[in-house]
């Protein structure tokens, strides 16, 4: 990514998306304040379904039919996410305001919806063009799967009760496939730069500046104290396997399970075709989240 994939979110904004966080106490009130703003600025709300907090008689999604000029996701990051996948096909802005308890990727608090939302409408705000990662599984035969999109990241990893298992990691090169090497662990997570504050951290991965092209590989709880994180350049192609015929593996794509991984399949991942266009408002930075949401890097208290 360059600086030149930050730019002003232009156009004005007549109809808005909305992705709703279920099984929330909070978002009911927070709706109608929604509603309430987007009246009074003479904005058209369209709900996703699938949430008990749509208000009644309120106009549904549809993409396919319906376009809109941004996507309102209402949640945590995992509806973030969800929202994500629903706007990459047309490339519709997403802003996120956050009902849970972290949200990287939402880093508007939910008491703020009206005074930062109203930014957005009034042009104050930017977009930042985040790539996506894709992956295929291969089977036996050399027929590839349907692909899977993330923006988070993709995971390998065992199936049901947790246990370590083989894998085997290689990347395709100009000059051709070279061996990264044999890992025993839990799993692996493939993640973008995005992706790299999510679980990618949790298991020990660097983070990544957004602007910085690269994937991160990442073991999950590996057995040998020597296998460490791995950077490289989002323009490679990554595949791994199993070296273990009975091992059960599952392969999830941002946080959600997609399909089983059989005995001799590969999971190939590359760079995804799609962008994902993040509206971040004025004085929000990565640097700034980093620091509150994750609390790296910050000052000591002061000794009394």
């Amino acid at each position: 990514m360059t600086p030149g994939n930050v730019r002003k979110l232009s156009g004005p904004i007549q109809k808005i998306g909305v992705v709703l966080r279920r099984r929330t106490s909070d978002v009911a009130e927070i709706v109608a304040r929604l509603v309430t703003f987007s009246e009074s600025r003479g904005v058209a709300l369209l709900f996703e379904g699938g949430s008990p907090d749509v208000p009644s008689g309120a106009q549904a999604l549809d993409l396919e039919h319906e376009p809109v000029d941004l996507l309102l996701s209402l949640g945590g990051d995992g509806t973030m996410l969800r929202a994500a996948r629903l706007g990459m096909p047309q490339d519709i802005p997403v802003f996120g305001v956050n009902l849970g308890r972290l949200g990287f990727l939402t880093a508007t608090p939910a008491k703020d919806l009206e005074v930062r939302l109203g930014e957005v409408l009034d042009g104050g705000a930017q977009i930042d063009r985040r790539f996506t990662i894709e992956a295929v599984v291969v089977g036996r035969d050399g027929k590839s799967s349907e692909p899977f999109e993330a923006l988070n990241d993709i995971v390998v990893h065992t199936a049901g009760a947790a246990r370590v298992t083989a894998l085997n990691l290689s990347v395709g090169r100009t000059e051709g496939r070279e061996e990264i090497g044999n890992i025993s662990a839990d799993g692996v997570i493939l993640a973008t730069p995005t992706g790299s504050t999510a679980y990618s951290l949790s298991a020990g991965g660097p983070i990544i500046v957004p602007e910085v092209e690269c994937f991160v590989v990442t073991p999950i709880c590996p057995h040998s104290l020597a296998v460490r994180p791995l950077v490289l350049p989002a323009h490679e192609q990554i595949m791994v396997r199993s070296l273990d015929p009975g091992a059960k593996l599952q392969l999830t794509v941002d946080g959600q399970v997609v399909r089983a991984v059989g005995p001799g399949e590969i999971v190939s991942v590359v760079r995804g075709s799609s962008e994902v266009s993040l509206v971040r408002v004025v004085g929000q930075t990565f640097f700034g989240t980093m620091s509150s949401k994750l609390n790296w890097a910050a000052r000591p208290p002061e000794r009394t």
